[in-house]
C-alpha cells in the first residue's frame, strides 16, 4: 500500500510541477509536458513491479502507436480557442477528436494486424 501512495505522491508532483513552470513560462512548461515524463514513470514502475521486460516493450510500443492520434488534441485545441469557442467547449472537442483518433487507429492496426 505505501508503494501505491509513493507512485501516486511521485506523479501528482511532476504534474504539480510542470503546471506551476507554465505558469511561469509556457516554453519551459511545454518542454517539461511534452517530454515522456509520465510514459517514463509508467515504464519505471511497471519493470519494478513485474521484472517483466517483454510487458515492458509491449507498454512502450503500444504509448508509440498511441502518441500519433494524441496529437490532433494538440493541434485542434489552440485552433479551437483561437476561433473563439469557449475553452470548456474547446477542450470536450478537442478531447472528443482525440478519442475517435485513437479509435480509428486502434481500428487500422488492427486491420494491418498490429496487436495492442
Amino acid at each position: 500500500m505505501s508503494y501505491t501512495i509513493i507512485k501516486v505522491i511521485a506523479t501528482s508532483l511532476l504534474i504539480v510541477a510542470i503546471s506551476e513552470l507554465s505558469k511561469r513560462s509556457t516554453l519551459i512548461g511545454a518542454l517539461f509536458a511534452s517530454m515522456p515524463l509520465i510514459s517514463i514513470l509508467a515504464i519505471l514502475w511497471l519493470y519494478i513491479e513485474t521484472r517483466d521486460v517483454a510487458k515492458v516493450s509491449d507498454l512502450a510500443i503500444n504509448i508509440f502507436w498511441l502518441v500519433l492520434p494524441s496529437l490532433v488534441f494538440f493541434i485542434s485545441l489552440p485552433v479551437l480557442l483561437k476561433k473563439g469557442l469557449n475553452f470548456y467547449l474547446s477542450l470536450g472537442l478537442s478531447m472528443s477528436a482525440a478519442a475517435g483518433c485513437y479509435f480509428f487507429m486502434i481500428k487500422i492496426l488492427m486491420r494491418y494486424g498490429i496487436k495492442l
